[in-house]
């Protein structure tokens, strides 16, 4: 079991660049993938967001993705070597045509505008990517570990919530033994004894009492629910959406077992079994 919230980043050097892949995740019912990268490496962004689909499933994930060239190496110092031709070709001949004196020396050099020009390097973006990817995939190793960190914590606490629950049932079942006895005995006693018949309404009313009072098969569904819990917890696949599913089935049980015996006992165990289903719940909202 994975919880949705981590962080994962790893960093190296890639051809004189420093390239950083920082991960962080959230909750969310669904997976939202946010991806900032340098423009650079547009031309394989959409592989990149295959890679991180294929490993996380859920949660809202915030990639950064940054290169900082080492100092010295993104920029170089370009001289226009056409421009530097015009302008001694012009002076050259301007000295010659107005009978100029003077020698032409370096200072010509950062006189001249645009004659220097700084410029960024050219970035050589397919030499870069598959160092990328192995950095990327050393993110999403780290952000893993700290998921399952923290799923395990996670775990642990829902399955002292499903023990409970499991607890509940049982009490539950218990009650239901009871209070079946209890409903059927009047009237069984009443026929045993040949009181006067009764009328067909009586009897039709008396029926629906045992009938609704009858909780057996809501309880053993909500038993069966309840194991169906624990089996889904030791699954290693993303699991959130399956325990959601259950505590649905597990909490429409409870609700209808308190319809039916609106008894003091079996109230309060309906009660606190909706507590454990609201508790486990709320963990949902961070596994995967």
């Amino acid at each position: 079991m994975k919880s949705m919230t981590g962080y994962g980043e790893a960093s190296s050097q890639i051809r004189g660049t420093r390239v950083t892949v920082q991960v962080r995740s959230l909750n969310h019912r669904h997976l939202d993938l946010q991806l900032r990268a340098p423009r650079e490496y547009l031309s394989f962004e959409e592989e990149i967001r295959k890679v991180i689909r294929h490993k996380i499933s859920r949660g809202r994930l915030d990639v950064f993705i940054s290169r900082s060239p080492a100092k010295g190496q993104g920029r170089r110092l370009a001289l226009d070597e056409d421009l530097l031709g015009e302008y001694l070709t012009t002076v050259r001949q301007a000295k010659k045509k107005y009978q100029l004196s003077g020698d032409l020396n370096v200072s010509l050099l950062y006189r001249v505008p645009d004659l220097l020009q700084v410029r960024e390097v050219e970035v050589n973006a397919a030499a870069e990517r598959e160092g990328v990817f192995k950095i990327l995939d050393h993110a999403l190793t780290q952000l893993e570990r700290s998921r399952e960190r923290e799923g395990r914590q996670l775990k642990l606490d829902m399955q002292s919530q499903i023990r409970q629950l499991k607890r509940i049932s049982i009490l539950l079942e218990s009650r239901a033994s009871e209070i079946g006895s209890r409903l059927q005995k009047p009237v069984l006693t009443a026929k045993d004894r040949d009181i006067s018949p009764r009328t067909d309404r009586e009897s039709s009313e008396a029926t629906n009492w045992v009938l609704k009072g009858d909780i057996n098969e809501e309880v053993v569904r909500l038993k069966s629910h309840v194991e169906a819990l624990s089996g889904v917890l030791a699954e290693k696949t993303p699991v959130g959406k399956k325990v959601d599913f259950i505590l649905q089935e597990v909490q429409r049980e409870l609700n209808t077992i308190s319809s039916k015996v609106p008894h003091l006992s079996v109230v309060q165990l309906v009660l606190e079994g909706k507590e454990r289903v609201e508790k486990i719940r709320e963990q949902t909202q961070n596994i995967e």
